[in-house]
């Protein structure tokens, strides 16, 4: 186990290739390693709580955390009940629940529309949310949600699920510092950092999360690849596509989107700089990924979170590895 001098934790949301059990050789290794949290997410795939479900059976002192969950998708009610349940059964564990308002293309294939007032979504979400998880009977009456006498049935200690918020831009990176225990920060270069945590303490003091994308690779045409697919993907939705001008990044933004617009898939990938791969999707050597973690601690980021990206011929080796330089690298500072 590697002592470091802040908590780290690692996600599965980037690692559906290797099959929902592979959550399990994920979660043996953190905790081999000393990670503190694992998170998932759920989009189209796996549940977040069954895969977190089994993490804590086989690594009972992680934290679990989810890292999102879309608030269009599951009522306040549900969310208290599916995490004050794994609480009850986790009882060495935090339990972050963490929720966002999802992207367009997620909810039209669980057949949900999206909202054209998000922030007022969420202040509504994690209000009612958070008397849901008390424990008291809730009425409630608002704009998005109804509900009439809900009490949750699972009875609770002192150790209750925290609420997160998944935030990018500065209405709600300052709404998450408000009412939530903790922000998720994501898909932002470490040189945003300090921007983002600025607009979260305008709100409050919650915790800052936030997820660190690297690979242990080498950068060539094929993990550069890679790479562009998956940010084209984030940079097509707009919340995203504003963090990343905000980021730095307009000019990429704005040929990919052009290009697209034109119907060239290839241009618009190639708009995708290698500065900006570097400074999001970072692939690079054992020392090398370990520094990038580093940065986003020296940056302000309280908790990071790493997103292994397994880009190589054996997937599972390539998250090995960048589970190990990560934690080294943190280790190091």
């Amino acid at each position: 186990m590697t002592e470091t001098t802040h908590p780290l934790g690692v996600t599965f949301g980037s690692l559906a290739v290797l099959g929902p059990r592979g959550v399990l050789d994920v979660a043996r290794l953190a905790d081999e390693l000393g990670y503190s949290s694992l998170w998932t997410v759920e989009a189209t795939g796996t549940d977040a709580f069954s895969l977190l479900g089994g993490v804590s059976a086989v690594a009972p002192e992680l934290d679990l955390a989810t890292g999102i969950v879309p608030v269009q998708l599951r009522t306040p009610p549900l969310a208290a009940m599916s995490a004050a349940t794994l609480q009850a059964m986790s009882p060495d564990a935090s339990v972050w629940l963490g929720v966002g308002v999802s992207a367009p293309g997620i909810l039209r294939q669980h057949g949900e529309n999206s909202t054209d007032r998000p922030i007022a979504m969420m202040r509504e979400y994690v209000a009612l949310l958070r008397e849901c998880l008390s424990g008291e009977a809730v009425t409630f009456e608002g704009d998005f949600w109804q509900v009439k006498r809900f009490r949750l049935g699972v009875r609770l200690g002192e150790r209750r699920p925290k609420i997160v918020m998944a935030a990018l831009n500065p209405q709600m990176l300052k709404l998450a510092g408000e009412v939530a225990d903790g922000v998720l920060l994501n898909y932002l270069p470490s040189s945003h950092v300090a921007d983002s945590v600025a607009q979260v303490r305008k709100g409050g003091d919650a915790k800052v999360f936030a997820y660190v994308h690297a690979a242990v690779a080498e950068l060539n045409e094929r993990t550069a690849g890679s790479a562009r697919k998956d940010l084209f993907n984030y940079a097509m939705a707009d919340g995203y596509a504003r963090m990343f001008r905000s980021a730095g990044f307009t000019e990429e933004v704005d040929a990919l989107r052009s290009r697209q617009a034109e119907r060239d898939r290839d241009g618009a990938l190639a708009a995708i700089s290698e500065r900006m791969i570097q400074a999001i999707d970072f692939v690079g050597s054992e020392s090398a990924v370990g520094d990038f973690v580093r940065a986003y601690v020296e940056a302000g980021v309280e908790h990071p979170v790493l997103m292994p990206m397994p880009w190589g011929e054996d997937r599972f080796d390539v998250t090995q590895r960048t589970m190990r330089a990560a934690i080294a690298g943190l280790a190091a500072g």
